[in-house]
């Protein structure tokens, strides 16, 4: 069984972790990899983008299976270009990616299909008046995202029509995330508390894997700017079991029946970012059509599915009559980032502390997954991007899973390192809640 897997960050490395624990023992390859993967695939000198020189290494290795990691890939047709190869992949159609590669496309379809959304509106580069009236009209607070894809930071939340005023004219006439704000959505500001739920389809079937929490803000207390992912951890309290259902009825059914309906089934992973209200009311804030970053990192560690059985039942659409089986207990992530993210950092700072041969062994409490990394001629690990790491911590609740990331945290050093010290804290506190 030989596996490809797209994508260089954590998520993928959480991939390729959860596809090493198989049974089936797969040959995994990494297109192109970091230094965490490495240890346990060959890392392979493509870029994620490259489809068709990835097509041809696929071919050319008899891959039977491949996973597509990060958004861009999928929304240029990646799937796409496989199946037309009669090569087994799992993930969404460009056409079905429009869910989250066009903003302004997902809110059109939530609204045709009654699917919970904020109320919006969309506007092109040409209607700055018209959407600076809209925003007026709306009040501050509102949020302002670019339609197309922006790596997770084309959101903006602003508090005053101040802020919406420059934003607007940052995105529709400074050209701010490029082309992907060539199109613009407004949209009202939602109150409540945010979670994301995570389904695999294929097509018709879906399974549903644990929800997580993300924590989008660069500092403690979600200040500052939105970053890629600072930490998360799952399950997600704020998810009960009553509004998993609820979810499950009012937004995944109703999204894949809708896909269906319009000729673009959707296949692959399908996350769901929700706002849940003071009143317990379910709002979609955006779909994803992938697993998250960094979410996969504390979902996958929790699932005890095989992952080519879990694979395999999509690509082969048989998912309805797979048992998905997990871990009852929690996972949490905290992100250890390089010094001057999300803006600008330097690269090549040593890292220490790393334990590759201990870190995500068969039942250790802690795993390091890497990110930003790369490995140097002598051995070392040095960092190669904004996010560098992310510390995962495993344990049969979450304040245990949290102390034991935070502990492995203490202990990896390199320049610059910066984290957040307040990871899974609204987690903690709605257990406590109830308890």
């Amino acid at each position: 069984m030989r596996v490809l897997v797209v994508g260089s960050g954590g998520r993928e490395h959480a991939i390729v972790h959860y596809l090493s624990r198989s049974r089936h023992a797969p040959e995994i390859f990494v297109a192109p990899g970091n230094a965490g993967t490495a240890r346990l695939a060959s890392n392979i000198s493509l870029p994620a983008r490259d489809i068709d020189e990835l097509l041809k290494f696929a071919k050319s290795k008899d891959i039977d299976l491949t996973i597509v990691g990060p958004e861009q890939p999928l929304a240029d047709g990646m799937v796409d270009s496989f199946e037309a190869a009669d090569l087994a992949i799992v993930g969404p159609s460009a056409a079905a990616a429009q869910l989250e590669s066009s903003k302004a496309f997902s809110k059109r379809f939530m609204s045709e299909h009654g699917i919970p959304t904020a109320g919006f509106s969309t506007f092109d580069r040409s209607q700055h008046e018209e959407a600076l009236a809209y925003a007026r009209k709306l009040g501050a607070p509102l949020v302002i995202k670019a339609s197309g894809l922006a790596a997770g930071k084309g959101a903006v939340v602003c508090e005053t029509m101040h802020q919406a005023e420059e934003t607007l004219v940052s995105m529709m006439k400074g050209r701010a995330f490029g082309d992907a704000a060539d199109e613009v959505v407004i949209e009202e500001f939602l109150h409540g508390e945010e979670a994301s739920l995570f389904a695999l389809t294929d097509g018709t079937g879906y399974c549903l894997l644990p929800s997580a929490q993300d924590h989008k803000r660069i500092g403690d207390g979600d200040v500052g700017p939105n970053t890629g992912g600072m930490g998360a951890y799952a399950p997600a309290p704020v998810l009960t079991d009553a509004l998993v259902a609820r979810a499950c009825a009012e937004v995944i059914e109703p999204t894949l029946e809708g896909m269906r309906t319009l000729g673009q089934p959707y296949r692959g992973f399908l996350y769901v970012g929700l706002m849940i209200g003071p009143d317990s009311r379910l709002n979609v804030i955006e779909y994803n059509c992938r697993l998250g970053d960094p979410e996969t990192q504390v979902v996958l560690p929790l699932l005890e599915t095989d992952a080519i059985d879990l694979f395999r039942a999509c690509t082969t659409r048989t998912l309805s009559s797979l048992e998905v089986k997990t871990y009852d207990g929690s996972a949490a992530i905290v992100v250890m980032a390089s010094d001057g993210y999300p803006g600008r950092y330097e690269k090549g700072k040593e890292i220490s502390g790393l334990n590759d041969d201990a870190d995500c062994e068969s039942g250790a409490t802690t795993c390091v997954y890497h990110a930003g990394t790369r490995r140097t001629p002598g051995g070392g690990t040095v960092t190669s991007g904004g996010r560098v790491l992310g510390v995962v911590g495993k344990a049969d609740n979450l304040r245990a899973a949290l102390d034991a990331a935070y502990q492995r945290v203490a202990t990896i050093k390199f320049p610059g390192a910066q984290y957040r010290n307040d990871i899974g804290q609204k987690g903690l506190k709605r257990i406590s809640s109830t308890t």
